[in-house]
């Protein structure tokens, strides 16, 4: 199962990004949280030194595993959603956590990435081998996307739900869909969209979603996050203010300053450069797993790092916009930088299987990559 001969491919190049990123988060934490204790902080080195090591033991282990297991842990995911929902603790108003003895508090949603991401890969590997699809071909892979979703947003986690979304729909166009089809999927979306409004969302966040184009309507309540998190990157300029010497950050304005909003810490302290700096390497490392997905030798692999990709790309893409103000309050955390053991786990997780496939890489032929074409 582990070829110990594949250390000398052992891809130091992602594995320095990662690592570079954990650091810049690890560093990051202490400045966010130096003023209310060390207890977060010392807690995400362990939660980090625990990824680091799953990432290299992923690394070591055949990638064909997963594909042989995938549906095993979709299952098992599936089956930790319903356990949550019975016997989960609620934290910040989602019951979405289940306690290890009373010390340790692990979230399934966030598997759910991953599971998620096999399951789909496994779909395409077994069922079918041309594209682009139509609807009726979708119903299978729209169905194992519904199961985890609806269990997710009745913790309530709109946010983990919406990544989770994202992630499936990039994997799907990926394959590829008829454009005709295409346009119906996105027409009837919008039109799913009213009941979503009136019947699932709670009151609280369609005001985060209204507040979202006019933060001033409501400075003191809804407004607050964005408004503060705005005021932190704007006063942080081109260099920063210092280490330590964020005075939104340092003063406690800037809230959720060591999870969702940890970006603004780096702003405000590091300047334009800094969070520049950060966005670069998050784009490298981008890069990186679809270079790595270009070279799979299979549709699985391919598919597997295409989806771990789009992970990347949209947590990234949508924190950013969120503490900029350019996209609403929505509850998620930018990986590596944001505290959040299982959030963590889960990332470095990702790498690992990224690397297990990269240190076995061979490039597809022509004629496997048709079914992609449309």
């Amino acid at each position: 199962m582990i070829n110990i001969r594949l250390l000398r491919n052992f891809d130091v190049g992602l594995f320095f990004i990662t690592l570079i990123i954990c650091v810049i988060g690890i560093i990051n934490l202490y400045s966010a949280t130096i003023n209310i204790g060390t207890e977060v902080f010392k807690k995400q080195i362990l939660w980090v030194s625990i990824g680091l090591f799953i990432t290299i033991l992923l690394s070591l282990i055949n990638y064909r595993l997963l594909l042989r297991y995938a549906s095993h842990f979709y299952i098992i995911n599936i089956l930790l959603l319903v356990v949550v929902l019975i016997v989960g603790r609620e934290i910040s108003g989602a019951k979405s956590w289940l306690s290890l003895g009373g010390i340790i508090y692990v979230q399934p949603s966030e598997l759910v990435k991953i599971s998620v991401i096999l399951i789909l890969a496994k779909f395409y590997h077994d069922d079918f081998s041309a594209g682009p699809f139509g609807v009726f071909d979708l119903v299978k892979p729209f169905a194992l996307i519904f199961i985890p979703i609806l269990l997710i947003v009745i913790q309530p986690d709109l946010g983990t739900a919406f990544i989770v979304g994202l992630i499936s729909i990039s994997i799907i166009l990926f394959a590829g869909v008829k454009t005709k089809h295409l346009i119906f999927l996105v027409i009837a979306s919008c039109v799913l969209f009213v009941p979503l409004w009136g019947h699932f969302l709670k009151d609280y966040q369609k005001v985060r979603i209204m507040s979202f184009m006019d933060p001033s309507q409501d400075p003191l309540g809804s407004g607050y996050h964005a408004i503060q998190s705005k005021i932190a990157i704007g006063s942080g300029k081109l260099s920063g203010k210092g280490f330590m010497q964020g005075t939104q950050t340092q003063l406690r304005f800037l809230p959720e300053q060591h999870t969702d909003f940890a970006f603004s810490v780096i702003a405000e302290e590091w300047g334009f450069l800094g969070a520049f700096f950060t966005i670069l390497l998050f784009f490298i490392l981008i890069l990186w797993i679809l270079d790595t997905s270009s070279r799979s030798k299979d549709k699985f692999s391919m598919f597997v790092c295409f989806g771990i990709a789009s992970m990347f790309f949209w947590h990234t893409v949508i924190n950013v916009g969120m503490v900029i103000g350019i996209f609403p309050v929505m509850g998620l955390p930018l990986l590596f930088i944001s505290y959040g053991g299982s959030a963590t786990l889960t990332s470095l997780i990702a790498i690992g299987i990224v690397m297990g496939i990269r240190m076995r890489k061979f490039r597809l032929s022509e004629s496997d990559l048709s079914f992609n074409k449309y």
